[in-house]
């Protein structure tokens, strides 16, 4: 999260913290630990996080500490409450009773195990020895929803120690007054589809291309939030293969909160084509803004939306046939999208970093 356009983990973790030092019960406070980043680094984060304790600046850099604590060698200063907002954490023998010392790991989905071509060999490596720890020597593990929970489930017996808490849009992504500038900029058509991911194939994006230039499909163009390429895959080669013309389908890479809330608000729908995710927070950010949302019905992407979005079944053949089909309905009836941004905005409301903040010091109140 010290990066100026953090994702992932990165903002779950800058929005979670970032909370929970806003709901600290009386008498308790927010420190982080972190590896050895220089100093420009360790001040991107402070000014970040206003509020937050003391940062605990560990000896080695992230690759060896994740090597160390991989190998169970944790330092000194690994002790109290320790909540980790994903599997890098000092996974030690530890007695609660004695000194107070918790640990709490966050698991955001179990791709190591059901897609570990999405990942490098290391990393799936690395995760599936940290849930072995984690196994051993975590106090709780949260996940961001019950579709992981249940897919966690078939991996390994955490008992009752899984705990779902997950995540909100955050409260910055608000349309900046500069919006129409920003607009001008980015290029974005008067009505367009918006969708986020890489060709990675559980992203289900080159699902998405192949839909648009199937007969029927809406012609309308396609803008990603995420990179042109994947491997040896281009989004240019899968548009071309799909029958697009080149001004159809367009990457913009990782974009700015202002930007971000730009293209949300513009967007006519909102596309989330996933086949396996973890949570689905853009879908919750595409609510936060009224926009429409069409999405696969991969379980988690079904659990955060709620009915709120158009669903579109993943099992068989035709799943591209099926993308197309919903888009061109949804889009044909001006009342179905009307119904839809109004679902989505109440959606929206059922999420909030401030509720997941309080859930978590509940947990370790709980321990």
């Amino acid at each position: 999260m010290a990066t100026p356009a953090p994702t992932g983990v990165g903002r779950y973790t800058h929005e979670l913290t970032r909370a929970l030092i806003a709901t600290a019960p009386r008498g308790c406070s927010v420190e982080g630990i972190v590896s050895a980043l220089p100093q420009d680094k360790i001040d991107v984060l402070t000014d970040r996080l206003p509020g937050l304790g003391d940062l605990h600046r560990t000896t080695l850099p992230r690759r060896e500490l994740a090597t160390a604590w991989q190998l169970g060698i944790a330092p000194t200063l690994a002790t109290g409450m320790i909540h980790a907002p994903g599997l890098l954490a000092p996974l030690v023998k530890h007695d609660t009773a004695t000194d107070g010392t918790q640990i709490v790991v966050t698991v955001h989905d179990t791709l190591a195990w059901t897609h570990p071509k999405s990942l490098t060999p290391a990393t799936v490596a690395w995760n599936k020895v940290m849930l072995k720890r984690a196994r051993k020597h975590a106090d709780a593990v949260v996940v961001p929803s019950h579709a992981v929970a249940a897919r966690l489930a078939d991996i390994v017996d955490l008992g009752d120690r899984v705990r779902v808490i997950g995540g909100a849009a955050s409260e910055d992504l608000v349309v900046p007054d500069d919006a129409d500038e920003r607009a001008e900029r980015l290029g974005l058509p008067s009505s367009f589809l918006l969708t986020i991911g890489s060709l990675d194939p559980r992203r289900g994006l080159t699902d998405l291309i192949t839909a648009l230039g199937l007969p029927g499909a809406p012609d309308l163009p396609l803008l990603i939030l995420g990179p042109d390429s994947w491997g040896e895959l281009t989004v240019a080669s899968v548009a071309d293969e799909a029958g697009l013309p080149d001004d159809r389908v367009r990457a913009l890479g990782v974009v700015d909160d202002a930007d971000l809330a730009v293209l949300l608000d513009r967007a006519t729908v909102f596309v989330h084509p996933g086949r396996h995710e973890g949570f689905g927070l853009p879908i919750v950010e595409a609510f936060r803004f009224g926009t429409p949302v069409v999405h696969s019905d991969d379980a988690a992407l079904v659990e955060v939306s709620a009915n709120a979005g158009v669903a579109v079944e993943l099992t068989g053949k035709g799943y591209p046939e099926r993308l197309a089909a919903a888009l061109s309905d949804t889009l044909a009836d001006g009342e179905q999208l009307r119904r839809l941004g109004i679902l989505a905005q109440d959606r929206e409301r059922a999420f909030s970093w401030r509720d997941s903040a309080e859930r978590v010091w509940q947990l370790h109140a709980d321990l």
